[in-house]
């Protein structure tokens, strides 16, 4: 059964993948794409409807159909208009969110698929891209940490957006690195609501377009050789074709343009209880895109990786 979709914020670079992705999915059709600069020009990226043309964001004039899901790939703060206007019209559409905005609300399903079980809301909030890769490192070892974690990731200048910002400044970033949010990130606490209270994350942007680099520093409860590290993520994540574990760290090459997340690089200081190792993933997909149709693919009864694994 075809399953008719609408996106909201389809020129933006996350909404640009998952029009990408839909392109190739057997039983996911966009019916209309929502943006804000380009509307009444031509859809870019999506192969399954040449005439297909961009709609509006306007409130005051918001053209809605009968689509069986939305997908709100817009800026944090602004989805709640048009989430209740969507609603409104067609109370049984499945919303899915990409921003900030639902993820500590209980009323939305908070979903990272490869740790949670089915959809079984109508409205679903993505995980944030460097929350994803921080819980995908933490979650075989949630039982055995000891104390605080820490986490350093380095974002690519997508993960600032496409509106001009300090951090997505090509003057400020060439040859360069911009810590930035030291404390408190908003994916910090998200990762502290959904799955581990001691962490600290700090957050950097570097260069390059897209693509997050994350390392974590914990301690143990137990001492925990690198091999032995190794075989336990190899184990957890065995029937997660999308997570691949390695034994050299990964890098950002690996996954720019895929959906996968590598974990690898395994170093133990056994004394100490000490383990530190990494996280690749490409912000815009599996930080972003991906997810958002792996979740839209479980809420339709479907498996997860339908149309983004062949």
């Amino acid at each position: 059964m075809i399953k008719n979709i609408g996106v909201l914020g389809g020129r933006g670079f996350a909404g640009q993948e998952i029009l990408r992705l839909l392109s190739d999915h057997p039983h996911m059709y966009v019916t209309r794409a929502y943006s804000s600069s380009q509307a009444g020009e031509s859809v870019q990226g999506y192969s399954k409807n040449a005439s297909l043309v961009y709609t509006s964001l306007d409130l005051q004039n918001l053209e809605l159909g009968m689509e069986d899901a939305y997908i709100l790939a817009l800026p944090n703060k602004e989805a709640s208009p048009y989430i209740d206007q969507i609603l409104a019209h067609n109370s049984a559409a499945v919303l899915l969110d990409l921003s900030s905005d639902y993820r500590f609300d209980d009323a939305w399903q908070y979903r990272l698929p490869e740790l949670s079980g089915p959809v079984s809301s109508t409205k679903i909030s993505n995980p944030g891209c460097y929350a994803t890769a921080m819980q995908l490192m933490l979650a075989p070892l949630v039982d055995r940490l000891q104390g605080p974690v820490n986490f350093f990731g380095i974002s690519g200048f997508s993960g600032a957006g496409a509106s001009p910002n300090t951090r997505n400044n090509q003057d400020l970033l060439a040859e360069n690195i911009l810590a930035y949010s030291l404390v408190n990130h908003p994916h910090e606490q998200e990762v502290k609501k959904h799955m581990y209270k001691d962490i600290f994350f700090t957050p950097h942007v570097a260069e390059f377009f897209r693509g997050i680099h994350m390392t974590a520093n914990v301690v143990l409860t137990k001492p925990l050789a690198a091999a032995e590290a190794e075989l336990l993520f190899n184990d957890y994540f065995k029937t997660k074709p999308l997570i691949q574990v390695q034994t050299e760290a990964p890098n950002l090459q690996q996954t720019r343009d895929t959906s996968f997340a590598y974990i690898g690089g395994f170093e133990s200081d056994t004394s100490f209880k000490r383990l530190t190792f990494c996280c690749t993933i490409d912000n815009l997909l599996k930080g972003a895109a991906t997810q958002a149709v792996q979740n839209l693919n479980s809420a339709f009864g479907w498996d997860d990786n339908l149309g983004i694994i062949e």
